[in-house]
């Protein structure tokens, strides 16, 4: 059955609106951090469902409320919560607006997240790496996240071909990455979209390794 993506898109709007009206009244640190992570994920979900149905304009409004979100998230948040710079970097780059996803990635390299002993923390540097264009380091922090039972290593081995700009290594492991969310249940939001493979497409696009892919998980 095809996603009904108006559907998902209205109900992660309803979960965004939710959260913005309850937010003023939440005086705790801890409590507004997490609000403001679910409005993140509402809004990024909104994005997604957007991208899915064509309306790419109104999914980059969407993907600039997600990293607002979660940049504003981020202050309050417990040390190591590299999810929420992972969002705002994804949020640039799945919305196409390169400068967004590079104020984003500066961003995540001022938090600190390339000397991190969380490989999710290196994963955010990573991709902020490559983003800003330093592939030597993007490669160097790549090569520690290969071969760890922690952090996928399809992911690992599509970040380091797009650093060392390696095509064939790109298709495999990111046919690889694709296949990994062909064959899984739950999705971010519920919203059935190979979101990192539509981040690794966008970092490998400039430099002449997108690969040749095609899934209902992917935007036409």
């Amino acid at each position: 059955m095809e996603p009904d993506w108006s559907a998902h898109f209205e109900r992660e709007r309803g979960r965004y609106a939710d959260g913005e009206a309850r937010l003023p009244g939440i005086v705790d640190p801890d409590d507004r951090q997490r609000q403001l992570t679910r409005m993140g994920n509402a809004a990024g979900g909104a994005g997604l469902a957007l991208l899915m149905a064509g309306r790419r304009c109104e999914a980059g409004e969407w993907f600039a409320r997600a990293s607002a979100r979660y940049r504003e998230s981020f202050a309050g948040a417990p040390a190591g919560s590299w999810g929420r710079p992972i969002g705002a970097v994804k949020a640039g780059l799945l919305a196409g607006d390169l400068a967004a996803a590079e104020d984003a990635a500066r961003w995540t390299l001022e938090t600190g997240a390339a000397s991190s002993d969380s490989p999710i923390g290196r994963y955010a540097a990573c991709l902020a790496f490559l983003v800003v264009g330093d592939d030597a380091a993007a490669g160097e922090l790549a090569g520690t996240l290969t071969g760890r039972d922690d952090f996928p290593d399809d992911v690992a081995r599509a970040l380091t071909a797009v650093a060392s700009s390696d095509h064939d290594a790109y298709e495999r492991a990111a046919a690889d990455v694709l296949r990994s969310f062909e064959t899984r249940d739950e999705y971010l939001e519920d919203i059935p979209v190979a979101d990192t493979v539509v981040v690794l497409q966008t970092l490998a696009q400039p430099r002449g390794l997108e690969a040749e892919l095609a899934s209902p998980l992917l935007p036409v």
